[in-house]
């Protein structure tokens, strides 16, 4: 494997067998067992007082992150010691499972089809598996608003930035990304159990979510334009609206598909009981309907393509 473009190789792999694949519920999953080792580790070191918890928020993160690191790491280097294809395939594996290029459309997917039948209980509850917000009693634009923003948001995390680092140091550092992103999910709230436990693995994942955030608007933005939609139109939105957004990277995503969608994201959002508000963005052109998350997955799908050959010519050109 040494005279071909290895990494080049195992990120194209990785990203195909993902777009074929996706996410089978019973195959062995590395991310699956980050998260059991957050859970085990939050509850040895989240208790004591606020200033305690933050420097072992710190060391939980530091722990996870490069341990995720290095056991991808000498797992793949093991296997290369007992045939370089071996290895291969392994690194390609890991990089698979990274990816949410199939599984994040099959989300979108499963609110969408009892909506188009009508079902609004069932499509209520298939959002709540992907949102905190409360939606027992969301409407049929609200159910819309938070399946785009679900997609918008997640095309970063959960495509762009691990196929961003696979490119960027192969199948270790996708690992490193995805063990970030695990912990943010966890741990990474704003509320009395994990405000100071949880502060630097919410801080980990914004940087390391910056730069492909920003890539993000590039990629949707030629996703829009091959569909014939107003990327004009979007492009300001996102100069206006995107700094609103609560996080310092989700606006990005989110503020381009409202623009190009004609719809609004943001607003009143309620959890545990009491409403917060976000910031809205984008302009209200229609009343959000099913058609639009059938748009926005298409979005979605063909921005994962696009962004697929500057990741191959980055994993090329470090070869």
């Amino acid at each position: 494997m040494t005279e071909i473009p290895y990494l080049t190789l195992t990120v194209f792999l990785g990203f195909v067998c993902d777009q074929m694949i996706g996410d089978p519920p019973n195959w062995p999953h590395p991310v699956v067992m980050i998260g059991k080792i957050i859970a085990f580790l939050e509850g040895k070191l989240n208790h004591g007082p606020g200033n305690s918890r933050r420097k072992k928020g710190v060391l939980l993160t530091v722990l996870v992150v490069s341990g995720s690191y290095l056991v991808t790491w000498v797992i793949i280097y093991g296997a290369k010691a007992i045939h370089p294809l071996l290895g291969f395939v392994i690194s390609a594996y890991f990089i698979f499972t990274t990816l949410a290029g199939k599984s994040l459309p099959d989300a979108g997917q499963s609110v969408l089809s009892p909506l188009e039948q009508g079902k609004m209980e069932e499509a209520r509850v298939k959002l709540s598996w992907f949102v905190s917000r409360d939606t027992s009693n969301l409407s049929e634009k609200d159910i819309v608003r938070g399946t785009l923003e679900t997609l918008a948001e997640n095309f970063v995390d959960g495509i762009l930035s691990p196929l961003f680092y696979a490119a960027l140091g192969g199948a270790p550092l996708a690992m490193a990304f995805k063990a970030v992103s695990t912990l943010d999910s966890m741990v990474g709230y704003r509320n009395e159990q994990y405000e100071d436990f949880g502060w630097f693995s919410a801080r980990t994942d914004d940087w390391a979510n910056y730069i492909p955030a920003r890539l993000s608007v590039f990629f949707l933005l030629l996703s829009g334009w091959f569909q014939r939609l107003p990327v004009r139109r979007a492009f300001k939105i996102w100069r206006r609206d995107a700094s609103g957004h609560p996080s310092p990277n989700g606006g990005n995503p989110e503020s381009i598909v409202a623009g190009l969608l004609g719809v609004q994201l943001g607003g009143i959002n309620i959890y545990h009981g009491r409403p917060h508000h976000r910031a809205e963005m984008g302009d209200v052109l229609h009343d959000s309907n099913f058609k639009d998350i059938i748009l926005c997955q298409k979005l979605i799908r063909s921005a994962t393509w696009l962004s697929l050959l500057p990741a191959l010519g980055l994993a090329y050109w470090l070869r």
